[in-house]
């Protein structure tokens, strides 16, 4: 924490403090319940292309972030679901044709997910597309205050992990 948010905190009365963790609370509730009613999944984007399944795009998300290989268990744990309920998921993105299953090289009875072009295509038009409904959020935000959210955010994001661990 820097000095400046320390005085800042120090300078803050108790019921202030309460109020603005109060406020991070409900905003972080209404950005959750958007997220479950899959608000921006139901959008179509501007290309004229079906908007995907939000649900297929968590499987996709999962695959992408890994910095090791995938399998369906870890799809599985990522997305807090049963390991049935993952395959299904998984199945559905590999009949869409945006991830590959391979064998593990190191143990043959494993299989292992990979993104194809088009999931990775599929990705990068679903990033793109949310980027410019956030943009278009903040559109008459100042460049000082996006900046700002995006540096507080990230950190909370950052200390939330820390706090409150994933399960992977």
């Amino acid at each position: 924490m820097s000095f400046d948010n320390c005085c800042y905190l120090a300078c803050m009365s108790k019921r202030e403090h309460d109020e603005a963790i109060a406020d991070v609370e409900r905003a972080m509730v209404a950005i959750r319940r958007s997220q479950t009613r899959r608000s921006l999944g139901r959008l179509a984007p501007p290309d004229g292309g079906k908007p995907i399944d939000p649900t297929l795009f968590n499987v996709l998300d999962v695959v992408e972030g890994r910095d090791k290989p995938c399998s369906v268990s870890d799809v599985a744990t990522a997305l807090g679901v049963d390991q049935p309920r993952a395959s299904r998921l998984v199945l559905r993105t590999v009949e869409e044709g945006w991830l590959d299953r391979r064998t593990d090289p190191s143990d043959a009875r494993r299989t292992l997910l990979a993104l194809t072009n088009s999931g990775r295509e599929q990705l990068d038009r679903t990033h793109r597309f949310r980027q410019a409904i956030f943009a278009r959020v903040m559109a008459d935000w100042s460049d000082a205050d996006r900046s700002e959210f995006a540096r507080l955010i990230t950190t909370f994001v950052t200390s939330l992990t820390q706090v409150v661990p994933d399960t992977e």
